[in-house]
């Protein structure tokens, strides 16, 4: 079967997130695909079959990073519509089966990709003892985001701050069930973004993932009430870095953009 490994949220390669992406006829075991995703070893790695005509998805989708199954990721469900649309497995829309429901991508005339996720609450809580610590920054809010995010949104003092973030990820993962989201807004929003994020998953096994389309379920809200706009432009990223557009409709996020394959190969396994 063929393999593919994408660069997420990137118009060029070896930028924005790499993700596997694996088109089957059915899923086989689950150790199965734990294995393939931990052979990859990118931050997660996408299994997706088609499903009957007829239903409310035309494909099942699957996301596992080298150690668990997650409910959400965006940059893994962007680099397998950039697969179907770029192999002619799937023309027009696409709606794909998960775990957080059914998910939709829409590929543009610029070759950009639209993923329609669910929109994020966000719930402020008091900053935990040892957090500002284990992520070596001042913190200034924190917010815990629905279940099916499961991070914390942990706002930091300027862009600087987020940038130059060293955390202890060991302790990182007394925090949050899936991962810790520092955010700043824009020292320059002429620069063509207006927030920027970093993600750290130590508990599912990744320290610092490049961009994190599902977090943007939670950053979309929470930036356009600070910013007063509902489309915006996030920078994520701290060795790698993609961009992320965002448009708030209600209890649906939109998040855009483009996808580069760069290798295709075959898996023997």
């Amino acid at each position: 079967m063929r393999i593919r490994i994408v660069d997420a949220f990137t118009d060029r390669p070896f930028s924005g997130n790499p993700a596997g992406v694996l088109l089957l006829d059915s899923f086989p075991d689950d150790s199965w695909l734990r294995a393939v995703a931990a052979e990859v070893n990118l931050s997660e790695t996408a299994f997706a079959h088609p499903l009957p005509a007829g239903g409310e998805a035309g494909w099942a989708l699957r996301w596992f990073t080298p150690t668990t199954e997650v409910d959400m990721c965006g940059h893994a469900t962007l680099a397998t519509a950039h697969v179907l649309h770029t192999t002619g497995a799937a023309t027009g829309p696409v709606r794909f089966a998960t775990r957080s429901g059914v998910l939709g991508a829409v590929t543009g005339a610029d070759g950009g990709i639209t993923l329609d996720f669910p929109t994020s609450s966000l719930t402020p809580l008091p900053v935990p003892d040892g957090l500002a610590k284990a992520l070596g920054a001042e913190i200034l809010a924190v917010h815990d985001t629905a279940a099916h995010v499961g991070d914390l949104v942990v706002e930091l003092r300027d862009e600087a701050a987020v940038r130059g973030l060293a955390p202890d990820h060991a302790a990182l993962k007394a925090h949050s069930s899936r991962g810790v989201i520092a955010t700043a807004p824009a020292a320059d929003p002429g620069r063509g973004y207006d927030f920027v994020s970093r993600g750290f998953f130590p508990s599912v096994g990744i320290d610092e993932d490049p961009v994190t389309g599902s977090a943007h379920t939670a950053l979309a809200p929470y930036w356009s009430a600070r910013l007063g706009r509902d489309e915006l432009t996030g920078l994520q990223g701290g060795a790698r870095t993609g961009l992320v557009r965002t448009r708030l409709r209600g209890d649906r996020t939109l998040l855009t953009g483009h996808a580069v394959t760069v290798i295709e190969g075959e898996l023997h396994a």
